[in-house]
């Protein structure tokens, strides 16, 4: 995978060997997105360390997924024996999308601010994993993630300053990130914000120098879980 970002991030070799990283890139702007090169960078680095681990890469701003249809929504509460032709041929790519999700140790998400919030495309790819029965399920103690014990590594990137200041009550791209992976049991998110870009040259290169030092740090927090006695996966940069 090309590597556009300088100075490789320090990773540590785990104790468990990494098998699967999915990587999902949603910017139209592909090589030229800060969140896409950032995010690259991060999958190379831990390709690197984990030699026999799979990437799996979904560009869905390259390949934009359908958006959910009434065959979908009628079909998803369905048992796969009970669903008509048009169901199933609705839900057969979302099975496969499930599957890559599921597999996955680690889920990388290059992700640009669209209006505030997420692109399109990834919104589209999100319909198709959140999914009851696979991805959460409800009983009389309310909703439950059944996607427990992933790593996710979210890098965000946004022309302007989100994550402090007057700007904040704008960002729907974090935490509805945050929300809806926490709501099918990946909590453990790490996330690197490439923000302040179109606020002169002075500002993207403190948004750059930012964006390593926050990977950095996040390589060492994951250090220190992957430590820990009951951890299960490597640790993986934001």
């Amino acid at each position: 995978m090309k590597n556009t970002v300088e100075n490789s991030f320090p990773f540590i070799t785990r104790k468990t060997p990494m098998k699967n990283i999915l990587f999902v890139s949603s910017s139209p702007s592909g090589w030229n997105s800060y969140s896409h090169q950032f995010a690259s960078h991060i999958v190379d680095d831990l390709k690197a360390r984990h030699p026999g681990a799979k990437v799996v890469v979904r560009d869905v701003a390259k390949e934009p997924l359908p958006h959910v249809d009434a065959a979908f929504a009628t079909g998803r509460a369905l048992p796969p024996e009970k669903r008509s032709p048009a169901e199933a041929e609705a839900l057969a790519l979302s099975d496969i999308l499930l599957a890559e999700l599921e597999a996955a140790d680690v889920l990388v998400l290059a992700v640009p601010m669209h209006n505030f919030g997420v692109p399109s495309t990834l919104k589209a790819w999100i319909d198709h994993v959140v999914r009851p029965g696979r991805a959460f399920s409800y009983s009389e103690k309310g909703p439950e993630g059944l996607l427990k014990g992933k790593k996710a590594v979210v890098v965000v990137a946004r022309g302007g300053v989100y994550s402090e200041g007057p700007a904040r009550q704008f960002d729907f791209q974090e935490p509805y990130l945050r929300a809806v992976l926490g709501f099918i049991g990946i909590t453990n998110v790490r996330v690197v914000r490439v923000e302040g870009m179109a606020m002169g040259e002075q500002a993207l290169k403190n948004a750059m120098a930012s964006a390593k030092a926050q990977s950095e740090k996040i390589v060492r927090e994951f250090a220190q879980l992957d430590s820990s006695p009951d951890t299960t996966l490597s640790g993986a940069l934001a």
